[in-house]
């Protein structure tokens, strides 16, 4: 079986003016299928950047992304939004919510993307809502949850669309401590359960004790990738 993802020599550049910043340099890593794992690093390590480049949010300036045995192409070649749309689920630290969007519409808001049926659509919303124990708050808008119950919105519409890869963006970040192990707990639930692979950036020595494998970035470049 093809890992989920394998990068090589990845590099990501970012121009400041007439500075070049290096924010990721020579990050080559191999991510099988099921796995519950974390980047962590001091604030401008890279985290952020490397998710967002393992999500196809960002194109690198060297190097390259295989998903699933299929090398990324950044020329037209392939259908990255599809890709993203079907196979990748991002959790966003700041939830990222649609404020004028009820709990329920929010979780839906993925599929209208796609060629679901409002049945089909209904039935997947109410699944995911109930998995994260929202069911009961659906016609609820982000301005009336609570900071986990909008972190739980948010896992349920990163999950809706059945995806093989969730990406989690500090996920404990806007969020107590009781809720944050309330979070993680449940979303290794669903990693066991559903077979979903996770992969968190954090600086949070609580999501680091939950991974089962722990990538260290140091100042853009990968420093450990073995299991935690």
């Amino acid at each position: 079986m093809n890992p989920l993802i394998t990068t090589e020599r990845l590099e990501k550049t970012y121009k400041l003016g007439t500075v070049n910043v290096p924010a990721l340099r020579d990050v080559s890593l191999t991510m099988e299928r099921g796995e519950f794992a974390t980047i962590s690093g001091p604030s401008g390590s890279g985290k952020t950047t490397l998710l967002n480049l393992l999500g196809l949010l960002d194109t690198p300036t060297q190097g390259r992304i295989f998903f699933g045995g299929a090398e990324m192409k950044y020329n037209g070649g392939m259908d990255l939004h599809r890709l993203r749309l079907e196979k990748i689920g991002f959790i966003f630290q700041t939830f990222n919510l649609i404020p004028v969007l009820t709990a329920y519409e929010n979780v839906e808001y993925p599929l209208l993307l796609t060629r679901s049926t409002a049945a089909k659509r209904r039935t997947m919303v109410e699944q995911k809502l109930r998995e994260v124990k929202l069911w009961d708050v659906r016609g609820h808008k982000p301005n009336e949850l609570s900071g986990g119950q909008r972190q739980r919105v948010a896992i349920a519409r990163a999950l809706v669309n059945t995806p093989e890869l969730v990406l989690a963006d500090e996920p404990t970040a806007n969020i107590d401590s009781v809720t944050s192990r309330e979070i993680l707990d449940l979303m290794r639930t669903l990693n066991e359960e559903e077979k979903v692979t996770f992969l968190f950036s954090t600086h949070d020595p609580v999501v680091v004790g939950y991974a089962r494998r722990v990538l260290k970035l140091h100042d853009g470049m990968l420093v450990n990738g073995q299991p935690s």
